[in-house]
C-alpha cells in the first residue's frame, strides 16, 4: 500500500485483467476528456455532449448484455467502470446509470427478443440516447401509484401523464415511459422515441448538485406510439422493481467513486498545506479523519466486491442490492463531508472538486429510492413485514 492509497486491502489485485483493462480505460477517458471541462459545465449547468463519442467508445454500456450490441462485462467490470466515472464526476456517472442502467437494461430485460434487437444495438453504441421515466411529481417514492395512464386505441397506445427528475429527457433518442393501463390496471413500460407529438420535457432548474446531468419535467398529452412498443415481458410495477433492483448495485458503486475522490484530493491537500508551524497532515486530528475516511471505503469497497461476486452467480436479491445503496450512499456523505471540512474554505470552491463531490452525493442518497426506502426494503427483508402501507 502506498502513501494516500485507499485500497487497503488491495482488492484490485483480486480484479482479472480484463477488469483492470475496464479501469483503466475508463479513468483514462475521464483523466482525458472530462476532468478538464467538468467543472465548467458544472457551473453552467450544461451536460458535455461533446464527450458522448469517446464514452462509446469505452465498451461499457450495456453492462453484462452480452448480446445486441453489449459488452457481457463481468459485474466487478460494471461496477469499477461506474466507480471511476463517478471518481471523476456525478453528472457523467448519472448520465450512464440512466441510459445503461435503467433506460437500457429495462429493453434488456423486459423487451421481446424482437424489441431488444430493434433498439439494443444503437443504445450500446449510444448512437441512441435513452432515458427512464417512472418518478412522477405527485408520488416520488410511491411509484407504484402510477397516475399516467395508457389506452389502447385501435393498433396504437395512447399515453397521458406527467413526470419528474427524468434523466437524459431533454435529448434522449427515446424514453422508458411507465404507465397504468387504463383496462386491465397492470403496470406497463413503453418505449416512447423522443420528439412524438404531445411529449414535452422541459429541464430542471436550481439544482445544488449533479448540475451538469441534465434532469427534466415531462408531460405526456395525448402521446401515441404503436401497439409494438409496449415491451412484453411487463405486467406489473414488480417488473420496475426488478430493473431499479439490477441497477441499484451501479449507485453504490458510484458513491464509492465519490468518497475515493474526496479522500484522494484531501489526503492530497493536507500533505501540501501547512499549519501551526507543519504540514496539515501531521496533525493528530487530520490523521484520525484519514483514518476513519478510509475505514469507511474500506467497508464500502468490500461490500460493492461482495454484491458484485453475488450478481456472478445470479444470487443478489432486492434487499442486497438496497443494503448496498443504502450503506455507501450514507457512508460516502461521511467521508466527503470530512474531507470538505479538512481543507477549511477552500472545500467549498469548485476548483478543488471536492465541492461538486460534497453536492452531487446529495443526489446520489436520493437516486433510484431514497435511503428511507431502502431502508424499508431492508426491514421487510429482516421482518417479513412490509411497512410501505
Amino acid at each position: 500500500m502506498g502513501l494516500g492509497d485507499s485500497d487497503i486491502l488491495m482488492l484490485d489485485q483480486e480484479l482479472s485483467t480484463g477488469e483492470r483493462a475496464v479501469r483503466d480505460r475508463v479513468r483514462a477517458f475521464c483523466d482525458r476528456e472530462v476532468r478538464p471541462i467538468i467543472n465548467g459545465c458544472w457551473e453552467r449547468a450544461d451536460f458535455p455532449h461533446e464527450v458522448l463519442p469517446g464514452f462509446a467508445r469505452l465498451g461499457i454500456v450495456g453492462g453484462s448484455l452480452a448480446d445486441h450490441g453489449g459488452p457481457g462485462l463481468t459485474p466487478r467490470a460494471s461496477g469499477v467502470a461506474a466507480m471511476e466515472l463517478a471518481r471523476c464526476d456525478g453528472s457523467i456517472s448519472t448520465f450512464f446509470g440512466v441510459h445503461s442502467g435503467l433506460a437500457t437494461q429495462t429493453i434488456a430485460l423486459l423487451g421481446s427478443q424482437d424489441q431488444r434487437a430493434r433498439w439494443l444495438p444503437d443504445m450500446c453504441a449510444l448512437t441512441a440516447v435513452g432515458a427512464f421515466a417512472l418518478t412522477e411529481p405527485d408520488h416520488g417514492s410511491d411509484a407504484i401509484n402510477l397516475a399516467t395512464r395508457a389506452r389502447r386505441d385501435r393498433d396504437e397506445w395512447v399515453i397521458d401523464g406527467a413526470k419528474r427528475w427524468i434523466g437524459n429527457a431533454t435529448f434522449a433518442d427515446l424514453l422508458v415511459v411507465w404507465a397504468r393501463d387504463e383496462a386491465t390496471g397492470d403496470v406497463g413500460a413503453f418505449v416512447v422515441p423522443g420528439g412524438t407529438p404531445g411529449l414535452d420535457a422541459t429541464p430542471i432548474t436550481g439544482k445544488i448538485g449533479k448540475r451538469a446531468s441534465i434532469q427534466a419535467d415531462v408531460t405526456l398529452t395525448d402521446v401515441r406510439v404503436p401497439g409494438d412498443h409496449r415491451l412484453e415481458g411487463c405486467r406489473s410495477f414488480a417488473d420496475a422493481a426488478r430493473v431499479l433492483a439490477s441497477a441499484r448495485p451501479g449507485v453504490a458503486w458510484a458513491a464509492l467513486g465519490h468518497a475515493i475522490a474526496a479522500y484522494e484530493i484531501a489526503f492530497s491537500y493536507v500533505g501540501e498545506r501547512s499549519s501551526f508551524g507543519r504540514p496539515l497532515a501531521g496533525h493528530q486530528l487530520v490523521q484520525e479523519a484519514l483514518a476513519t475516511m478510509l475505514a469507511e471505503i474500506t467497508t464500502m469497497r468490500l461490500l460493492c466486491v461482495r454484491i458484485a461476486d453475488l450478481a456472478a452467480a445470479g444470487r443478489t436479491t432486492p434487499a442486497m442490492a438496497s443494503r448496498a445503496k443504502m450503506h455507501n450512499a450514507r457512508a460516502a456523505r461521511r467521508v466527503i463531508a470530512a474531507a470538505r471540512d479538512l481543507m477549511g474554505g477552500n472545500g467549498l470552491l469548485l476548483e478543488y472538486n471536492v465541492a461538486r463531490h460534497l453536492t452531487d452525493i446529495e443526489v446520489t442518497y436520493t437516486v433510484e429510492g431514497t435511503d428511507f426506502v431502502q431502508s424499508l426494503i431492508v426491514g421487510r427483508e429482516i421482518t417479513g413485514i412490509s411497512a410501505f402501507g
